[in-house]
């Protein structure tokens, strides 16, 4: 799963995975963030009426165009497994996925010395950024624009970690995620084309295992 995740570089260093209006983009003001939490605003790239790539900022859990009010259902994370067959996830993910920008994400162990969880910072090496596979949805009675990030099981080395892992799509297929016409069963097949299996941990101080801490958390020397 992913339930926590960072934006730490600056717009500028994302230049080269999207192929956006820098001319409107480079003003952006993006400062660091270190503990982005489900319904917080994010970042995210996705395509225009046009077939544009755009820029827009979207509340992290999921409101499908159709809902009459805010879901109380955890939908900050859709399952690929359910994500062409759920009712909240499945018109977002024939029509409407995005990019969401990211720099690192946050996954947790238990620890067995004291049964406390203990957060680990995973991350691509030399901490490039990077973008989660996401969808998004415009609700117009809400007035909200929402979206959320695709999980996966997990493979070598999240599997350390957790079950499940966030899908980091390889800039490569970018452009073929993003497409309205790319159908549905591609689309699930563009997820294998990922960056999960660079990546790279270190556990963080238990600091950012609040999501009211905003800081950049230290990191630790404990082995997993």
């Amino acid at each position: 799963m992913c339930g926590r995740f960072t934006f730490e570089h600056e717009w500028p260093a994302f230049v080269d995975l999207y192929d956006l209006p820098w001319d409107v983009e480079r003003g952006r003001n993006t400062a660091a963030r270190f503990n982005i939490a489900p319904t917080q605003q994010v970042l995210m790239v996705h395509n225009d009426g046009d077939g544009k790539q755009i820029a827009e900022e979207a509340r992290w859990w999921l409101v499908p165009w159709w809902a009459k009010e805010m879901p109380k259902a955890a939908m900050f994370n859709a399952r690929i497994e359910t994500i062409d067959t759920t009712a909240g996830f499945r018109d977002a993910f024939k029509s409407k996925r995005c990019l969401i920008p990211a720099s690192a994400f946050y996954e947790w162990t238990v620890d067995a010395s004291d049964s406390k969880k203990n957060p680990w910072h995973i991350h691509l090496p030399g901490d490039a950024p990077f973008s989660f596979a996401g969808v998004w949805a415009h609700n117009d009675k809400l007035g909200v624009t929402s979206c959320s990030i695709v999980t996966m099981p997990a493979g070598d080395p999240m599997k350390t970690l957790h079950d499940r892992q966030p899908g980091i799509l390889d800039p490569d297929v970018y452009e073929e995620w993003l497409d309205v016409a790319t159908a549905p069963s591609r689309a699930k097949e563009l997820l294998q084309v990922n960056l999960d299996g660079k990546l790279e941990f270190h556990r963080v101080s238990r600091d950012v295992n609040s999501s009211r801490f905003e800081g950049k958390p230290l990191p630790e020397v404990n082995p997993l």
